[in-house]
Order: structure tokens, then C-alpha cells, then sequence
């Protein structure tokens, strides 16, 4: 089903598209600063004290309960489309934690005066799709009337808890892995500003809503450490968080990270989301480039907000042959772009 020949358009409706809409990493440490130095009960295994994907309850039985919701306001302009992404996203985070997703319920605001119903019950079937191709029901939720669209779903999983992958695990000499190409945010920015090619259209809609089903399979092999997927903070954001949950440093080679080809056109015209430079305000001061690499460039990239990004693994150098060949048989991206790094006085992200 694709409503994409109406005259609706969704992101006309709302001042942020996808991931671009999270508070900046600043301004939400901000926000959390008492609740992050509250005690943890005894089973939580992973909670509020720790800038990970979801929370993970230890049920007594050796399962953990994953628990996690993500919402925003429309990245495409087909209502069905933008639910399948939504859900897409929010699932994402039970994946990167090494979780098999169960159950899926609704949260929707709508603005019951500027868009019909008939368009918001399309986005509730989009995301009825994807919960059936991840395998699970949506079972329920809860709506407000609100100024903006806005769609995302709460996700329960489950994963046994020697296989529970956190950001925050990570070892001296991992390498990195990054599933999915950079360049969501500039794609999506460039479709709000009708300059999107229809080729760059049809690859973007494939790729926010590819499910990242692969992360429970990772969560099979020990040697991978540490799993976060990759979003509204971009790619350097998220390996920051992962650097200092693990109190290391990492190394990355720009070269090696996959990005969607054919960027340059947008970013010539000055198309980028706010996000970005939201995003490297907060962070740019860890992050260093070595002489060859044109900071502006990179920083474009790096720190482009995701929606349903790939996730960044890292793997210890005895599995490296393994989690590249599953990677592969899924059709994702394989190549080792980074390396986790002793910490020092240096900055937490080395770029070059």
C-alpha cells in the first residue's frame, strides 16, 4: 500500500523529519543529569544510568526483558511509509541490544484539525506491516490530539542474558563494523526542499525500512562486545557514547565508512539538516581530524542524523571472519572502518 501520489505531504506538517527531531546529546544530558545518578534496582541490568539503546530487566529466569519506545514527526511524506519507518526505528533498539522484539504498541499525536483520519489510520497500517515482518503484534497504544504528527511505537523484547549486547561493553582493540550507509538526514532534508532525485527516493525508502534483524544474530557470538545502532545523533555521537561507556577511545578511517553515493549535489546546495550541526556543537570538541581530512566534509557525514541507522559493532579481532561473513550474507556492509583504542589525554574520536 503507498499513498504517495496524494496531495498530503507529511513533512509539510511538522518543523523536524525522523531522528533529526531528538534534543541534541547537550541539551539532553541536561535533562537527565539528576535521574542519571539515581540508583539502578537490583534487577535492571541496564537502565537510566547508562546512555544505551533500551532497558533490560532481568526476569530471574536467565531471559532479560528489553524494553524501549522511539517516536517523531514524518521523514517521508506517505503516511503508510512513515509508519513502517517508525516502527522500523523503534524495533531497531531491541536488535542492537542482541533481542528478539515480541510485542509492539502504538503512540500517536495527530493534528485532528489539519489532517484527516483516514491519513493517520494509514500510518498506524504501516507500522502494522513492519511489526509482522519483525514478527510481532501491534497490540494497542494511545493517541493525543497534538500540533504536529507525531508516530513512533514502545517495543518489548526478550534475549538470554549472556547474549545482551550493551554500547557500553566494548574492548581495547575491537574493531567496528557499521551496517548501513551515512546520509539519511541529507536525503530526507533534500525531500522537505523537493529537491530529492527519484533514484536517491527510492533507495532512501529501502533503506529506512530495512529492519536491523540482524543484531540478534550477532548477539550470538561472544566476541562481539559491544552494539549500539546508529540514529539522531550520527555516526561520531553514537561511537562517543560507546567510547565512554567503555572508558576507551576509537579510531576511525573515513574512508572506509559507507555513505550513500552521490551526497555532494545536496551538500553543494547547502542542503543539511539543523541536526547536524546540532549534533557536532554538542560533541565537536572530542572528536579530532587528522591533516588530510577536510573537517567541514567529514563533519557533514559524521554527524548527519540517522533514522533507522545501521548498527555500529564492535568485534574482538578473533571474530572479526565471522561477524563479517554474517554481515555479509545479510546483505550489509562488512568492512572494518575503526578500532577501539586504549583512552588517553587525547580526544575520544580520532578521525583519518
Amino acid at each position: 500500500m503507498n499513498n504517495e501520489s496524494t496531495a498530503i505531504r507529511l513533512t509539510q506538517y511538522s518543523h523536524g523529519a525522523g531522528c533529526g527531531c531528538k534534543i541534541a546529546p547537550q541539551v539532553l544530558d541536561t535533562i537527565l543529569k539528576t535521574n542519571l545518578s539515581s540508583p539502578d534496582q537490583q534487577n535492571l541490568l541496564v537502565g537510566n544510568s547508562s546512555k544505551d539503546d533500551a532497558a533490560a530487566y532481568d526476569l530471574g529466569n536467565g531471559t532479560a526483558l528489553i524494553s524501549t519506545t522511539d517516536f517523531f514527526m514524518p521523514i517521508v511524506d506517505d503516511a503508510f511509509s512513515f509508519g513502517k519507518i517508525a516502527g522500523a526505528n523503534a524495533i531497531s533498539d531491541v536488535y542492537a541490544m542482541g533481542g528478539k522484539p515480541i510485542l509492539a504498541i502504538a503512540i500517536l499525536g495527530w493534528p485532528v484539525d489539519k489532517l484527516p483520519a483516514e491519513v493517520a489510520q494509514q500510518v498506524i497500517e504501516g507500522a502494522r506491516s513492519i511489526c509482522a515482518e519483525a514478527g510481532i503484534p501491534l497490540a494497542g497504544g494511545h493517541s493525543i490530539d497534538c500540533p504536529e504528527p507525531v508516530f513512533g511505537l514502545a517495543v518489548n523484547g526478550l534475549v538470554d542474558i549472556p547474549r545482551l549486547k550493551q554500547n557500553s561493553t566494548a574492548r581495547e582493540g575491537d574493531v567496528l563494523f557499521l551496517t548501513k550507509p551515512l546520509g539519511m538526514g541529507i536525503l530526507s532534508t533534500a525531500q522537505k526542499r523537493n529537491a530529492l532525485s527519484s533514484e536517491h527516493h527510492d533507495l532512501m525508502l529501502r533503506q529506512l525500512m530495512q529492519l536491523n534483524k540482524v543484531g540478534e544474530e550477532l548477539s550470538a557470538l561472544a566476541s562481539v562486545h559491544a552494539m549500539t545502532d546508529v540514529t539522531g545523533f550520527g555516526l561520531l555521537g553514537h561511537l562517543i557514547e560507546m567510547c565512554e561507556g567503555s572508558g576507551l577511545n576509537a579510531q576511525i578511517q573515513l574512508q572506509e565508512v559507507p555513505v550513500i553515493p552521490g551526497l555532494d549535489p545536496y551538500l553543494q546546495q547547502k542542503i543539511q539538516p539543523g541536526g547536524t550541526k546540532r549534533n557536532w556543537a554538542s560533541y565537536g570538541h572530542k572528536v579530532q581530524f587528522a591533516d588530510t581530512i577536510q573537517p567541514e566534509e567529514a563533519i557533514s557525514i559524521l554527524a548527519d542524523p540517522q533514522t533507522n541507522g545501521g548498527l555500529l559493532v564492535a568485534v574482538g579481532k578473533d571474530c572479526v571472519k565471522d561477524a563479517g561473513d554474517l554481515l555479509k550474507s545479510h546483505g550489509l556492509y562488512h568492512t572494518i572502518i575503526g578500532e577501539m583504542t586504549v583512552a588517553g589525554e587525547d580526544k575520544t574520536v580520532t578521525v583519518f
